[in-house]
């Protein structure tokens, strides 16, 4: 029988880090005000920041991914107009179908390779002005591409959907809740991304180890708006400082760390193709995540995972047969050992009584 591992390794997302204890420091000694009133000098700082790093002029804290996705969206559109995504994106996946029920907008998804979008088929699936079509007034990049395998959508692809987006007179927007991690990997300033987009988000809660918060940045017209847009949907929040405090320390010290994220899931993956009845994609092992399959026919990425679970180790399964682990702050080489072994047993295990059944 499989031993128990010593402690709960913890592969479902970097979503599940824990704030630095100069984070936790940094809340208790946080100067507070009523962020409504824009009277929070801790957000304030922290907003200024990040439009600063990402080039753009001005930005707005939000309490979630999600909502700096719906936020974004109900800013950029009008009820009646299409947004073209990625077939496999957070915003068509994951949001609940708020782009729909929430801005009234009609989701237009598009194949990617690797959830790249190709320009040219952008351009394929816009129809001619007609009375009858509504308006297409968006196309959304996810950077990196979750479903995909943690995927970037590089400086140049962005400015090749840029061109296409421009010619059509449509905005581009970016779920960045991942951006960092795509600069990093490629070694490039953020900045040469966000030039090609009119407004976009990222995620504080993620690989940069905040306890909550994302951040819509964009022009002060649309961040203007923006703001309306998280009061109407019960965003407005008072003493948001304690949030925006450790905000600023991700942004000042956390961002460099994500390489060590990377090189840990290259071992994960490179790991995971010694494992029989598992496979692997490389190609999309680009920075933190970790997409596999199950290759056995009998068995299901829901049983897997319960079986890692029972022996201490945690993953996300995304499909019947595929599983997703990401790597974050707290999980170090040791830990992609154990999980690996962890893997390898309960695969060997499954095989055994898949053959007796």
């Amino acid at each position: 029988m499989l031993a128990k591992a010593k402690e709960i390794i913890d592969l479902r997302s970097d979503t599940v880090t824990l704030p630095t204890e100069e984070m936790f420091e940094a809340i208790k000694q946080a100067e507070l005000g009523d962020d409504v009133f824009r009277e929070d000098p801790t957000v304030n700082k922290l907003e200024e920041i990040a439009a600063k790093k990402m080039g753009k002029e001005a930005a707005l804290l939000v309490a979630s991914g999600t909502q700096a996705n719906l936020v974004s969206m109900l800013t950029n559109t009008r009820p009646g107009d299409i947004a073209i995504l990625e077939a496999e994106s957070h915003i068509y996946w994951y949001e609940v179908g708020g782009l729909s029920t929430v801005a009234g907008v009609l989701p237009w998804p598009v194949k990617g390779n690797f959830g790249v979008l190709n320009a040219k088929n952008i351009e394929n699936v816009l129809r001619p002005e007609n009375i009858h079509y509504p308006d297409a007034t968006v196309v959304c990049v996810e950077n990196t591409h979750n479903r995909a395998g943690g995927t970037i959508t590089t400086p140049s692809q962005m400015k090749e959907i840029r061109k296409i987006a421009k010619h059509h007179g449509m905005k581009v927007y970016m779920d960045g809740a991942r951006i960092f991690n795509a600069a990093v990997s490629m070694k490039k300033d953020v900045r040469e991304f966000t030039q090609y987009t009119d407004n976009l988000m990222f995620c504080l809660s993620k690989g940069l180890s905040c306890p909550i918060g994302s951040i819509v940045v964009g022009n002060q017209e649309f961040i203007e708006k923006a703001r309306k847009m998280r009061k109407m949907l019960g965003g407005g929040m008072r003493q948001a400082g304690i949030i925006a405090a450790p905000g600023i320390i991700a942004l000042d010290k956390m961002i460099p760390r994500l390489e060590d994220d990377h090189r840990n899931a290259k071992i994960l993956a490179k790991g995971l193709l010694t494992i029989k009845g598992i496979s692997v994609d490389l190609q999309r092992v680009q920075t933190n995540i970790v997409c596999f399959k199950i290759t056995d026919s009998k068995a299901k990425a829901e049983v897997f995972t319960s079986k890692l679970k029972e022996n201490g180790l945690l993953a996300l399964p995304t499909d019947k047969n595929r599983i997703r682990m990401v790597t974050h702050r707290g999980i170090e080489r040791t830990h992609i050992e154990i999980s690996l072994g962890i893997m390898e047993t309960v695969a060997t295990n499954l095989r055994r009584e898949n053959k007796s059944n």
